[in-house]
C-alpha cells in the first residue's frame, strides 16, 4: 500500500514510518518546510504540507492515509484547535476527495465524552470533533485510542477495548504498530478502539 503520514517527523510518527517501510509498504511524509526530516526512512516520499493552511490533492494516490501529528501539549487553545481539529478535519476532507481507501485517526483516551473542566478538556474536544466528522465521512475508517503515552518502543504486547485501564500507559513503539495494523487489516474497518500496552 502506499500510505500518507501525517506526524511523520513526531515520536510516534517516526516508529510509524519505520513500521511502514518495514511492512514492505511505501510512505509518504506530509511535512512542513521547518520539519526536521532527518529520522525519515531514506526511501521515504516527502510531500510538502501544513495542517494549518492544507492544499489541494496531498492525498493524491495514496491507499491509506494515517493522522499522527499533534500540536504539542504546550501549544496554546488555538494552536490546538488548528491542526488537532480543523487539520484532521481537512485531511479527512482531502482524503475523501482523493478516495483513499481507509483513514487511520490518533486519537486519545476521553476523546469520546470531553470533560471541559479537566487540564485535557480543549484538546480532548477537539480530538472528539475530528473523530465525530471522520465517522460522517464516508471513508472506511479506523479510530486508535491510546491512554497515556511513554517514549518506550514497547514489547508489541497490547489490550484493546474494554479490557483496557484508562490509567495504564502506551508505548509510542505499541501505538506504532496498532496503527500500521489498522491502516491494512480488515479488522479494524469502522472501530473505535482504546488502547495500552500490555
Amino acid at each position: 500500500m502506499k500510505i500518507l503520514v501525517a506526524g511523520a517527523t513526531g515520536k510516534t510518527g517516526t516508529r510509524l514510518m519505520n513500521e511502514l517501510v518495514a511492512r514492505g509498504h511505501d510512505t509518504v511524509a506530509l511535512v512542513r518546510d521547518s520539519s526536521d526530516t532527518s529520522q525519515l526512512p531514506a526511501q521515504s516520499e516527502q510531500r510538502k504540507g501544513d495542517l494549518a493552511d492544507l492544499q489541494d490533492g496531498v492525498c493524491e494516490g495514496c491507499d491509506a492515509v494515517i493522522f499522527a501529528a499533534g500540536s504539542g501539549g504546550d501549544t496554546s487553545a488555538d494552536m490546538t484547535d488548528k491542526i488537532d481539529r480543523d487539520g484532521a478535519i481537512a485531511l479527512i476532507d482531502q482524503a475523501a476527495k482523493s478516495g483513499v481507501s481507509r483513514f487511520v485517526m490518533l486519537s486519545s483516551v476521553g476523546a469520546e465524552n470531553p470533560d471541559p473542566d479537566t487540564e485535557m478538556g480543549h484538546y480532548l474536544q477537539a480530538k472528539h470533533d475530528a473523530d465525530e466528522h471522520l465517522k460522517a465521512s464516508g471513508l472506511p475508517y479506523a479510530i486508535l485510542r491510546p491512554v497515556a503515552l511513554t517514549e518506550e518502543d514497547g514489547e508489541g504486547a497490547m489490550v484493546f477495548g474494554d479490557d483496557v485501564d484508562p490509567k495504564a500507559k502506551a508505548a509510542r513503539g505499541d501505538v506504532a504498530k496498532a496503527l500500521a495494523d489498522a491502516a491494512m487489516s480488515a479488522e479494524w474497518a469502522g472501530k473505535t478502539l482504546l488502547m495500552q500496552s500490555a
